[in-house]
């Protein structure tokens, strides 16, 4: 194991031995320090809050964009008590769990379900207290770094969860697994790779959005939910939501079924807007007539793909 990994193994234990209070406490005091040296994420999260949220004043969108950072250090400083300590312990915060009827008649469809759970709240623990209520399998994308992939699928892999690499093998296991009736966990907001994509509203805003749920919704005509763990203040725990997707989600037009996916991401996100991943540069692609450069994204072209825009 490279001494990089292990040494991040070691942090992420020794953390787990601080209370979850204080963990969240800690990471939210990074937020001054982000806004005041103006880095990466504070300016992505400002700039997705004003193209999302036009109709706020300055002030509200300036809260959210500080509670949005806040979040952003809570997030990153509980992977201790998800990653680095005992799983059970972490679920021992959940404190509600609300339209958990969704889930369990999902469930007992037989059919399979796709939970899209996007990066909103606490996705990890989600992940890990969906393991322990059916046989789960998650997708998910190769780190940058690789040899930090062990760490993520044995993280998130703890409780019994089957993780699976986003390209064409593991997809094709994503429908064995829903033809035997399992809980499919895929996260809906990533960028989309090449022309996987199609532009669909988010928020008002036309963006290249990921077509892999749709797709599988409509071919295994398995259940839809969205589902997310919101953070409660001052380190109380987690309160776990499942909603139901629009049956347009399952749409064989790709257009109409993408929408309707970030419809209900919406509606996610309306419940905690500032536990959602701002700091994601989720509009890297434009629809063509919003011209000219972005602050933020830079200056852009037409896409080859789905008639978007992409950045230079």
């Amino acid at each position: 194991m490279p001494w990089n990994v292990r040494l991040l193994r070691l942090a992420l234990r020794l953390g787990a031995l601080l209370p979850l209070r204080l963990l969240h406490a800690i990471g939210a005091a990074l937020a001054g320090p982000a806004r005041w040296l103006g880095t990466r994420e504070y300016r992505v999260a400002r700039r997705n809050i004003e193209l999302c949220y036009p109709d706020l004043d300055a002030r509200a969108r300036g809260r959210l964009v500080t509670d949005t950072m806040a979040h952003t250090g809570r997030g990153l400083l509980e992977l201790c008590w998800l990653w680095g300590g005992d799983p059970r312990r972490a679920l021992g915060t959940i404190r509600e769990i609300r339209g958990r009827e969704h889930l369990d008649a999902a469930l007992a469809g037989g059919r399979g379900v796709l939970l899209a759970a996007p990066h909103l709240g606490s996705w990890e623990l989600l992940n890990l207290w969906l393991s322990t209520v059916a046989p789960l399998t998650i997708l998910y994308r190769v780190p940058q770094r690789t040899e930090y992939e062990p760490l993520l699928v044995d993280a998130r892999g703890a409780l019994g969860a089957e993780g699976v690499r986003a390209e064409a093998v593991g997809v094709r296991l994503l429908f064995r697994r829903l033809r035997e009736g399992r809980l499919i966990g895929i996260l809906p907001d990533q960028r989309p790779k090449g022309g996987e994509g199609v532009e669909a509203p988010f928020f008002g805003r036309s963006t290249m959005t990921m077509t892999l749920l749709c797709r599988m919704a409509h071919r295994s005509g398995a259940a839809v939910l969205f589902g997310f763990a919101e953070r409660l203040p001052r380190g109380a725990g987690f309160t776990l939501h499942f909603l139901p997707a629009d049956p347009a989600v399952a749409d064989a037009e790709p257009g109409r079924a993408a929408a309707a996916m970030n419809r209900g991401m919406e509606e996610c996100v309306r419940i905690a807007p500032a536990q959602y991943q701002w700091t994601y540069k989720r509009f890297s692609f434009r629809a063509e007539g919003d011209d000219g450069p972005d602050p933020v994204y830079g200056k852009w072209k037409r896409s080859r793909h789905a008639g978007g825009a992409s950045r230079r």
